[in-house]
Formats: structure tokens, C-alpha cells, sequence
């Protein structure tokens, strides 16, 4: 039971304190620049759509409205079976403009459609976002000149939410996020990206059946080529609305890294420095939720055999007190964040015993509170 305490308390600690602070102090001794340039390669930014009739408009002309040189830029729609005026309102821009084309397909699930649209693209560069997002108009630039370092095959931008509010803590989660996804970059490679705004080089694409968020910055290092991270590439989305909506959309997201942990071998085949990264950053943070349960059952069970196991389980038992005065929105100090840290870490508990009955649904349903 002694074991089981340490190290759980040890993993959280570890994980969310530690390696952050670890990575930031290798990244000063240990930077590996991206050689950069002002390079346009021929781009296909591919967008997947499901009943997105109400937001693909902006997000087309978005597009059209980027800083990049017309004849190198195509914008492809993917419907992933699409039954609203989605196909249609795409269609009508094809008609206007030949950098805008249409790939309506049956209903087959996010990845199959990202999968199937690099395939239709005989471009230099796939780049890809979603349809609820909107790029500064030098993003596309910005991640392009990555590209023109040929060890570089993934380069991530940097996602802005737009409308935080007081209810939503996802805005100080998302800063510290992406400074330590800073500092990984420096030292390499990236453990993780996100779906608003990212560029591959088309040859160096893996299609997979694990989400791209993880499995992609994993495989191009598998592929002895970096993943990284570029902050002047800025892509903006609206929060959810609040943070039982985040709950949920977090519940739907981590069965894929637990699919990815699982089943994508992601540990293997990686130099030492990025399987500490992926354990510390990765592994351990998906399986906080774990950590906690463990730490809280043993210093329940410890408690009479020291005054350290004591003081932990205080700690715990106040900051589950702080997370309901949050959910009860009472305005105490803290509460709000102990109730993000709490329905956050849940989720990966929650996430993980949906995994393990069901698998992972190649289908995704619109996020109402992020459009």
C-alpha cells in the first residue's frame, strides 16, 4: 500500500509539475533550431465537415482570404456524410473559385475522410483544420516555412481560444500546454498536436486508424523526422460554453489516446529522449486519473500510520470540497479551477472505461458550444 501511495503521488506530481519544469530546463541547454524560410510549396488545407452548414461559409472564405499565393493553394471540403446544406454551400464556392472542391463521401468517420482527402491531393503539402476554426491570415505561411527544413515532416500551429469566459478554465490549461509543447519542440519533437491548425509533407503522411492528434507527431519520429510546434501560426476557436460541455467533449477525445497507448505501439520504435517525453507528458497525464483514485484509496488506508499520509489525504479531501463549491459556482477562490482539474482528470478515467467497453467510434457529432 506504501508503494501504491508513493507512486501515485509521484506519477501526478511528476507529470504535471516536474517534467514541465524538466523539459523547460533541457530545451535552454538542449535546443535543436528549425532551419526556416520563406517558402510557399503547392498546399491542399484539407477541412472534414458533418452538418457544418453553419460555419463552413466563414470557413471557406477564411481560407480564401489567406496571405498565400492563389495558384498554390486548393482548399478541400471533406463531407463525411453530410445530410444539412453542408455539400451545398461548398459546391456553390467550387463553382466561383477552382481553388475550392468538394469530396462528399458516405458516413465513415473523421479519420477514414481525412484519410481518403490526402489521397485525392497531388500537392506538395497537406495541411488541415477544422471547420469551426479560423486562421490568422499568415498562418498558412507561417507553417510552411517549417517545411523548408527537411528533417521537419509535422508542424503544429498555435490554437487561441477566442471567447473564454468565467466558467471555462480551458484558456489557462491551453497556455501552459502549449508552453511545454514550446519546449518540446526545442528539444525535438512535439508529443502531441492539435486538429485546428497543422501541416504534413504529403510523403511523409501515415494513414492510420489512431486519432492525429497523437498518432502523427508519433510516427513522423518513428520516421527518424521531427514534429514541431510554431506559435506564429495562430488559428482561433470559441471555447465551449462551459465546463460540463468540456467534460464531455474531453470523454469523447481521450478514447483515442487510450487507443493510441493501447493498441499503436506508440512507445515503440522512439530514442530514449522522446519515449521520456511521451511517458512523462503522455502516458502519465492520461493516466492521472488512475493516480488519483490509487493515492486517494491508499492514504485512506494509510492514514493511521503517519502524519505525511495524513496531510495528503487532507489535501485531497479539501481540494474535493474546493471542486463542488465550484460546481455549485459558489464564489470561493480556486473553486472554479479545482472543478476544471477535476472534471479534466475524470474524463480520462470516464474516457478510458468507455474505451475498454466499446472501442473508439470512427464517427463524430458537432461540438454545439464550440460553434
Amino acid at each position: 500500500m506504501r508503494v501504491l501511495f508513493w507512486a501515485s503521488l509521484a506519477g501526478i506530481v511528476w507529470t504535471h509539475v516536474g517534467y514541465p519544469l524538466a523539459a523547460a530546463l533541457l530545451a535552454r541547454v538542449r535546443t535543436r533550431e528549425v532551419r526556416k524560410a520563406d517558402v510557399t510549396p503547392g498546399v491542399t488545407v484539407i477541412i472534414p465537415a458533418h452538418d457544418e452548414e453553419t460555419v463552413i461559409g466563414a470557413r471557406v472564405d477564411n481560407l480564401l482570404a489567406l496571405d498565400y499565393p492563389a495558384e498554390q493553394l486548393e482548399i478541400l471540403v471533406v463531407s463525411d456524410g453530410s445530410t444539412d446544406r453542408t455539400d451545398e454551400i461548398v459546391e456553390a464556392y467550387a463553382s466561383r473559385d477552382p481553388r475550392v472542391r468538394l469530396l462528399a463521401l458516405p458516413r465513415g468517420g473523421k479519420l477514414a475522410a481525412l484519410n481518403r482527402a490526402v489521397g485525392e491531393s497531388e500537392r506538395e503539402v497537406v495541411a488541415f483544420s477544422d471547420a469551426n476554426s479560423a486562421w490568422a491570415p499568415d498562418a498558412l505561411r507561417m507553417l510552411a516555412r517549417n517545411l523548408a527544413d527537411e528533417d521537419v515532416a509535422y508542424v503544429c500551429g498555435k490554437l487561441q481560444l477566442e471567447r473564454p469566459d468565467g466558467t471555462n478554465r480551458e484558456g489557462a490549461y491551453w497556455r501552459y500546454e502549449l508552453w511545454l509543447r514550446a519546449n518540446e519542440s526545442a528539444l525535438g519533437s512535439i508529443t502531441g498536436g492539435n486538429g485546428a491548425v497543422y501541416a504534413v509533407r504529403r510523403e511523409d503522411y501515415v494513414a492510420h486508424r489512431f486519432g492525429q492528434d497523437l498518432g502523427l507527431p508519433d510516427a513522423m519520429v518513428k520516421r527518424g523526422k521531427r514534429a514541431v510546434y510554431e506559435p506564429e501560426a495562430i488559428a482561433t476557436e470559441q471555447p465551449a460554453s462551459n465546463l460540463e460541455d468540456e467534460y464531455r467533449r474531453k470523454v469523447r477525445m481521450f478514447p483515442w489516446a487510450w487507443q493510441h497507448m493501447f493498441e499503436g505501439r506508440m512507445l515503440a520504435g522512439v530514442g530514449p529522449l522522446y519515449f521520456f517525453e511521451l511517458v512523462s507528458h503522455r502516458v502519465l497525464r492520461y493516466a492521472s486519473g488512475l493516480l488519483h483514485v490509487v493515492m486517494l484509496a491508499s492514504s485512506i488506508a494509510l492514514a493511521s500510520h503517519g502524519l505525511a499520509y495524513q496531510v495528503v489525504l487532507g489535501a485531497q479531501l479539501a481540494w474535493l470540497v474546493l471542486a463542488a463549491l465550484g460546481r455549485l459556482r459558489v464564489r470561493v477562490p480556486g473553486a472554479g479551477i479545482a472543478y476544471y482539474y477535476f472534471l479534466v482528470t475524470w474524463a480520462t478515467v470516464a474516457a478510458l472505461i468507455s474505451y475498454l467497453r466499446f472501442g473508439v467510434s470512427p464517427q463524430w457529432e458537432r461540438a454545439e458550444g464550440v460553434r
